[in-house]
């Protein structure tokens, strides 16, 4: 199974931009009200800011030249009332897009994270956590702006450029082509650094991305770096990547800040064509000083809009690689999910049988873990799974709860094929533990009643006494209501499994897994919590898987999982007696000759 690593980066699929944008964008149709409402404030603040060059222009032809000072202190109250309206329209069409901007991420937000929950174990086997991280914070975080400006910046610049094009047009055609002269060269220095700016900001993406891998990465393992005194050489690697971050930030800036140049020069550009034309070509018997104002107000008017377009523009280029990721994760099928014809599993009896597995990874299909596995176990049950590290004994078991689909074959409970049945139906009815049991942030209650969310206080106290982690847990600061963090802060290792033992022991599975659950837990311990796992096992089928071959000795049967399958099955002492793959594992084991 292939894996990404904070040392590479990851690759993105190719998508078209536009269907980007308009994906994203569609996020903006529920809030129609809301946007009508923006749009009709915008509207009001286009008009005003289109009226302020007439403004200007009949103060200076019709009043001041006339002297006609009553008539121009009206038209200044006029246009001073209009202007603070404009301005307070604009703070409420800020928050209104403010507002709507925040909900729109938290939609995207929680339907990331509502879909990164249905994808399988290979999905998050194959990427560091960091990374998906990356896709559900920062990701999102960028599309924050860029949705909200495109209402508040793209739909009115757009609005008063072309306002602005047709009043110049209705006042003067030659004046107008004289400051539209610069457009062709807008389009062409625009589009030369759009086929650039896209490619470099994907870039940006995979080095942050990369960035949040490693520091999850080393802050979660920090106990191990400081204990083999490795943080120079994680300096070291913390320092390249960050280098790798800013030298692709700064190429994406360098060809992105290119787009302010290319409009100031057709800026200045326009402007000088449009005097000249106006002044030498045309002369002033033909254009009154007023009209000559109007466009100079104008063409500032044209070219203000396209340069906060601009600024859009650079900034859609920028947050699309955050959207198309965002996108990417979102399409991601998963390769375990429930099929159309899918029925709940009944409470189960315990009956597993493996008919003809087989099972690959799916980026490495020629590579089988498991080859034509085929046993069966009755209900009630205890089996252990035992065999060198790599053999697939893991594998069954994630096959069983199906986290992964076999390639061949059937798996069974009770006669139903589990692809047959609604995973959740399927797992709810699963207790799993693991040697690496994990700690939510919450009290030592809140732990425990995780494997059964209505369980009463009395139930979660009743399941640590079967498995004698009452005494300890009272022996705490806070008993019950002891804060713990992600990592059991406080508590050895054993007790943390001992927590994880009550944990299952509450949710009452009808199939229990135990993947080197005792591994982590002393002698001592182990003989505490021993009389627990027997109740635990008692009355459910049961897998073990177990290293330690000296607590597997009260299975019901043994199966030696070896070369893609079952080499040896039977009781320990059956096992023994035959001196076969089992007996050579217990014999070194336990250093016997």
């Amino acid at each position: 199974m292939s894996v990404n690593s904070f040392k590479e980066d990851e690759r993105s699929q190719e998508t078209a931009k536009l269907s980007t944008l308009l994906r994203l964008f569609s996020y903006l149709l529920s809030y129609r009200k809301q946007i009508a409402v923006v749009l009709l404030l915008m509207a009001f603040c286009v008009c005003v800011s289109l009226m302020n060059p007439l403004f200007i222009e009949t103060a200076i032809d019709r009043y001041i030249s006339a002297r006609n000072f009553p008539g121009l202190m009206r038209l200044i109250l006029t246009a001073l009332a209009l202007n603070v309206s404009m301005v307070l329209f604009t703070k409420l069409r800020m928050h209104i897009m403010n507002k709507m901007c925040n909900r729109i991420l938290l939609t995207i937000r929680q339907e990331l994270y509502t879909h990164i929950q249905t994808l399988d174990f290979h999905f998050f086997d194959s990427r560091p956590t960091g990374k998906i991280l990356s896709r559900i914070i920062g990701d999102v975080n960028s599309l924050k702006d860029m949705l909200g400006n495109c209402v508040t910046t793209l739909i009115p610049e757009l609005v008063t450029v072309v306002s602005v094009v047709v009043i110049m047009l209705i006042k003067s055609p030659p004046l107008t082509l004289a400051a539209m002269s610069a457009i062709p060269l807008l389009a062409a220095g625009i589009w030369f650094i759009q086929t650039r700016s896209h490619a470099r900001w994907q870039v940006v993406r995979r080095k942050s991305s990369n960035l949040n891998a490693f520091l999850h990465e080393d802050l979660s393992g920090m106990r191990v770096i400081q204990s083999f005194t490795a943080e120079e050489e994680t300096d070291d690697t913390f320092l390249t990547l960050t280098e790798e971050h800013r030298t692709a930030f700064v190429n994406a800036c360098r060809i992105n800040d290119a787009v302010g140049s290319v409009i100031d020069l057709c800026w200045g550009f326009s402007t000088v064509a449009l005097y000249y034309t106006g002044l030498v070509i045309l002369g002033t018997d033909k254009v009154s000083i007023g009209t000559l104002l109007a466009f100079g107000s104008y063409i500032s008017m044209f070219w203000q809009p396209i340069m906060r377009l601009s600024d859009f523009y650079k900034q859609l280029i920028t947050n699309l690689a955050a959207a198309e990721r965002v996108f990417e994760v979102l399409d991601t099928p998963s390769e375990v999910t429930d099929e159309k014809a899918v029925r709940p599993l009944p409470a189960v009896r315990g009956e597993v049988v493996f008919d003809h597995v087989s099972f690959a990874y799916s980026d490495a299909p020629d590579v089988t873990v498991l080859e034509d596995v085929s046993f069966s176990v009755k209900p009630g049950e205890t089996v252990a799974l035992v065999g060198p590290t790599g053999a697939g004994k893991t594998t069954i078991v994630n096959l069983v709860s199906r986290f992964y689909n076999a390639t061949g074959g059937r798996v069974l409970i009770d006669g139903y094929d589990v692809q047959e049945v609604t995973l959740h139906s399927l797992r709810s009815q699963m207790g799993i533990m693991t040697q690496d049991n994990f700690l939510f942030t919450g009290t030592v209650m809140e732990n425990i009643r995780y494997g059964r969310l209505d369980a009463t206080d009395q139930e979660v106290m009743e399941a640590a006494r079967a498995v004698n982690a009452h005494d300890f847990i009272m022996k705490l600061e806070k008993g019950y209501q002891t804060q713990l963090s992600e990592r059991g802060g406080g508590l050895s290792v054993g007790q943390i499994q001992l927590l994880a033992f009550a944990r299952t022991f509450l949710s009452m599975p009808g199939i229990l897994i135990l993947d080197e659950a005792t591994s982590s837990i002393d002698t001592r311990t182990e003989r505490l919590v021993q009389d627990g796992i027997q109740a635990l096992l008692a009355g459910r089928t049961s897998f073990v898987i177990a290293h330690r071959l000296s607590t597997i000795q009260r299975a019901d049967r043994i199966l030696v999982i070896d070369q893609k399958g079952i080499l040896e099955e039977g009781t320990a002492a059956e096992l023994l007696a035959r001196k076969g793959a089992y007996y050579r594992l217990y014999m070194a084991q336990f250093q016997i000759a």
